[in-house]
């Protein structure tokens, strides 16, 4: 899953002393951390910035000081999920793909890590956010388009979909498929990816 968005979100909101690197990079991390947890829980429109602030032990001021504002600290919270590879909410469909029996079929797995279920819930409340925010939407938007461009350009040629349109399609089934599996695990089988990449992207099972 790769990409990038909008402007730099690394500028302080306004005046002020700028803070150490350390001491600023901390205090980002916490505010992103915090927000990711509490609008999965809560939803973006259900968790103010001053819950957000609070729930990392700090003030509003310190969520100012290094974001414009909540579509800004969105659009940051985007921008990790990008940079960090361990975090995919395919992450169990990609496993799957690579954990198949003879029969083609996946095996069972026991993740107990909460964190795809969370971001499958921010990425359902950020199209939400995108689709009822217009200067948000356009954001989020490109944030998609940078992903698919990333992907259309790491796949092989073929004559019969343009790269561009086959990886709209593997996004599709990427983001589609995991919300239906989390959703309903035993009825959506996770090797039904494997199934789908291979009809896109035309690769041999």
């Amino acid at each position: 899953m790769t990409d990038t968005c909008g402007e730099d979100t690394h500028r302080p909101y306004g005046g002020g002393t700028r803070a150490r690197p350390g001491r600023r990079e901390q205090t980002r991390s916490a505010l992103l951390t915090a927000a990711e947890r509490l609008w999965a829980e809560r939803g973006i429109h259900g968790a103010s910035l001053d819950d957000i602030a609070a729930a990392a032990g700090l003030t509003k001021g310190a969520v100012y000081s290094n974001f414009a504002g909540k579509t800004d600290l969105l659009l940051a919270l985007m921008e990790r999920f990008t940079a960090d590879r361990n975090t995919d909410v395919c992450e169990e469909l990609r496993a799957a793909e690579e954990d198949t029996d003879h029969t083609g079929r996946s095996s069972p797995r026991h993740d107990t890590d909460d964190r795809p279920r969370r971001l499958a819930l921010l990425l359902v409340e950020f199209w939400l956010y995108g689709m009822r925010d217009y200067a948000a939407g356009w954001r989020i938007a490109d944030w998609y388009a940078e992903r698919r461009a990333q992907m259309a350009s790491e796949l092989d040629p073929t004559d019969e979909i343009a790269p561009d349109d086959r990886a709209t399609l593997t996004l599709a089934l990427d983001m589609g498929l995991a919300l239906q599996h989390l959703l309903d695990p035993t009825r959506v089988r996770t090797d039904l990816y494997k199934t789908g990449k291979t009809l896109i992207l035309h690769s041999s099972p």
